[in-house]
């Protein structure tokens, strides 16, 4: 059906596969900011396909007024845009309506992808991609961002470890270990969002929101590798959080 309909126009996307079947999801709403129109119509079609609500945008300026006015729950980003790329677009978001955004491109740099994740996006695709593997990426950054962490209480728990938020206590094996204020913190933000990359700045932003002191952001190494010593079963072979390469650190959103 795809490739009949789009007469192989649509560059850097797979379609020689199999359409997904339809199964019940909750009606969360996607934008797609996307100015090849064939691009945003064949995504827009396997986001429907699999129960969301799927509206696009074929430029930056559009796309921003269409996210502000009806707040969706997941944008899906273009960068190269015409009249506002998705760098702005991006940036904007992230200072007004806090949007998840998922960075489409067909530039699969390094300094890319650091950039994007840096701006506040959840994830990165570089095309070529497969429509079925994207909306796999929106199903999972929705599963970890729609619910605000500052409003959920509780216990966040994964494996050994054990987050109390309404005691704020850490237990690993179910005994109590000591925490520092910014070691809470810092383990309550990256266990709240599993598997979201968060860059060093972000997370100096959660350890010091309001400009409380000037740091700098090895100072988030230092509070990781005490952290660690405290919850991994090898300091040196971490597997609750993850080092990201030349962006952060995220926690692990796979089971032990």
């Amino acid at each position: 059906m795809g490739e009949k309909c789009l007469e192989g126009k649509v560059i850097g996307l797979v379609i020689n596969e199999e359409m997904p079947s339809k199964h019940t999801t909750s009606k969360k709403r996607i934008l797609i900011i996307e100015d090849d129109h064939n691009t945003a119509a064949l995504i827009a079609l396997y986001l429907k396909r699999e129960g969301f609500d799927a509206k696009t945008a074929n430029d930056g300026q559009a796309g921003l007024k269409t996210a502000q006015k009806e707040v969706p729950d997941l944008v899906i980003l273009d960068l190269m845009l015409p009249k506002l790329d998705g760098w702005e677009v991006c940036r904007r978001l992230q200072q007004q309506v806090k949007i998840p955004v998922i960075m489409l491109t067909a530039r699969g740099e390094e300094i890319d992808r650091v950039a994007g994740l840096t701006l506040g996006a959840d994830d990165y695709v570089v095309k070529p991609f497969s429509p079925r593997e994207l909306v796999a990426r929106v199903k999972a950054v929705l599963r970890r961002t729609l619910r605000d962490p500052d409003d959920r209480q509780g216990i966040l728990s994964h494996g050994a470890v054990k987050l109390d938020l309404d005691k704020r206590r850490l237990l690993v094996n179910d005994r109590p270990v000591p925490a520092t204020p910014h070691e809470y913190a810092l383990l309550k933000a990256l266990m709240s969002r599993p598997g979201r990359i968060f860059t060093r700045d972000e997370l100096l932003e959660k350890l010091y929101p309001k400009g409380e002191a000037t740091v700098i952001d090895r100072v988030v190494d230092v509070h990781v590798g005490k952290l660690r010593q405290k919850i991994e079963p090898d300091p040196a072979r971490p597997i609750h959080i993850l080092t990201v390469r030349g962006v952060g650190y995220q926690f692990s959103d796979t089971p032990d």
